[in-house]
């Protein structure tokens, strides 16, 4: 029996020459990812474990993007154990306000991820970078502790899940509304602990925006990662930015998977997940009146370049609807940077919109964006779970960039054709 290319990367990274889904091993790490929310909790973790450096400076990466720049007392507190921890352990890869962006758009953007690799992150979305055929997935403070000490961690091998997606796209419609649409006909504990493989004729001319943003949302099934085979669109994205030799592997014809799931894109709409759930979706054209108060477009999921040139393309020679906010944040510096050069920024400001240097921020109810009791807010960003982006008695819609721009126009949910 073949293997799927999760188990051919995990059996490499275990020194072994086959696994098997339940199996339990010990798995050496590429790299270990932490952020101002999780990383003071290891960092004491992982001075009771004894050590006194980490297992590679230069596999540890530390990135404070949640809230920051600091949002209160608390928050700087956070963010200065970051700090400090980074230069007294000498590692090569900390990025301070004003040269780092959201992990997940950071890390790819960098090099500092790459196909065959095993990543593990303190934080949920960390199975993004299975866009690039690698394996990623979120552990706890206490596992990365682990992973920093010893740079291995174990894993039970996760039985696989295939998705495949044929068909012509619609208009308007991105990765996004595709992993909406999967999760909507799954659900949140669709793939429990499962790998969620997407594949087929539309993934393989998908861009790697919309990939890191379909493999990003694999947590919101349940899903312990997400991975799409590396081809030659990964190959584009990758080799400028590799800072090491990697090895792409795919997935075995006689592989075995759990269940096949194929769906015909021509059918799929753009999508809008209702409160409370990401897979409470529905298409467009089923949405009805839902007025909003605010907007955002951004997150780890939507703040790439793929992303604002789309919001542009609507929002240019527009305006934002009186009653409505309209929040940008570009994922990264480098992305902030491309979007001025494009004129992107000025199309977004002149459309009424403001714009922040990067932050998770409004995603988790952080800053940038809290949302008052009775609000209403439609954002690209990844949850909508009761009061995550403020007052327990608000609201979150989720969408892909297309829709969220035409809202903020019209004031109410739509589409672009609705414009």
């Amino acid at each position: 029996m073949g293997m799927t290319i999760t188990e051919k990367i995990l059996a490499v990274h275990a020194s072994k020459r086959e696994v098997s889904p339940g199996e339990l091993i010990n798995v050496k790490l590429d790299v270990v990812l932490g952020n101002d929310v999780t990383t003071p909790l290891a960092i004491e973790g992982f001075k009771k474990i004894g050590v006194s450096k980490v297992f590679d400076p230069n596999k540890v990466v530390l990135v404070p993007d949640h809230y920051t720049p600091n949002r209160d007392i608390k928050a700087a507190e956070q963010c200065k154990i970051l700090r400090n921890f980074a230069h007294e352990q000498g590692l090569t890869h900390y990025y301070e306000v004003g040269r780092m962006g959201i992990e997940h758009a950071l890390l790819p953007e960098e090099g500092l991820v790459l196909p065959g690799e095993v990543i593990i992150g303190a934080d949920s979305h960390t199975c993004t970078y299975g866009a690039l055929g690698a394996f990623a997935t979120g552990v706890g403070s206490t596992d990365m502790a682990a992973g920093m000490a010893l740079g291995e961690l174990w894993f039970k091998v996760s039985p696989t899940i295939k998705f495949v997606y044929y068909g012509k796209l619609n208009d308007w419609v991105t990765g996004k509304d595709l992993i909406l649409y999967t999760i909507g006909r799954i659900g949140v504990d669709g793939a429990l602990y499962r790998t969620l493989e997407f594949c087929g004729e539309v993934i393989s001319n998908l861009s790697m925006d919309s990939r890191f943003t379909m493999a990003n949302m694999a947590i919101e099934a349940g899903a312990k990662s997400g991975i799409i085979e590396p081809d030659q669109i990964t190959l584009d994205y990758v080799n400028p930015r590799a800072r090491r030799p990697f090895t792409v592997y795919k997935s075995d014809e006689d592989a075995n998977y759990e269940r096949t799931f194929e769906f015909d894109v021509s059918r799929i709409e753009p999508q809008v997940a209702f409160p409370h759930l990401p897979s409470n979706v529905k298409p467009i054209s089923e949405v009805g009146d839902v007025p909003i108060d605010q907007v955002v477009i951004g997150s780890c999921t939507n703040g790439r370049l793929e992303d604002l040139r789309i919001a542009a393309r609507i929002l240019r020679g527009r305006e934002v609807y009186p009653k409505v906010r309209l929040i940008i944040i570009p994922a990264t510096q480098g992305i902030y940077a491309q979007a001025i050069r494009e004129g992107l920024i000025e199309v977004f400001i002149s459309a009424g919109a403001a714009v922040s240097t990067p932050t998770c921020g409004p995603c988790l109810g952080g800053h940038m964006g809290v949302l008052a009791e009775g609000e209403r807010a439609l954002a690209t960003t990844n949850r909508n779970f009761v009061g995550r982006m403020g007052h327990p008695k608000s609201e979150v819609y989720l969408c892909g960039p297309a829709v969220a721009a035409a809202s903020a126009v019209l004031g109410k949910i739509a589409g672009p054709n609705d414009l």
